[in-house]
């Protein structure tokens, strides 16, 4: 199950990253409202993901509270999922 987290918190981070510097400057500077449609789906569906994951994963692990905040904060960074996976992860758990 981590595995999995893991690659939704990848793709969140992806999904986040196209939002804000593809699809947003698309509808903002060209006029193209209709652009931010697809890409915000997608990235709003990963992050629910990567939201009921943590707070899954951090419970099935037996996570501080703290931490599964922490993960909460990190999805609403850019690379902010990233991070977490690198810096925090390694440390909780044990990969799967």
């Amino acid at each position: 199950m981590l595995k999995y987290f893991r690659i939704v918190g990848l793709l969140e981070c992806v999904s986040f990253l196209a939002l804000l510097f593809i699809a947003m400057p698309v509808k903002y500077f060209l006029g193209i409202s209709e652009a931010v449609r697809i890409p915000g789906l997608i990235h709003g569906i990963l992050f629910l993901m990567y939201v009921f994951g943590a707070l899954a994963i951090g419970l099935d692990h037996g996570w501080p509270k703290k931490i599964i905040l922490l993960a909460w904060g990190a999805s609403l960074i850019p690379f902010g999922p990233i991070l977490f996976d690198r810096k925090v992860l390694g440390r909780h758990t044990s990969v799967d």
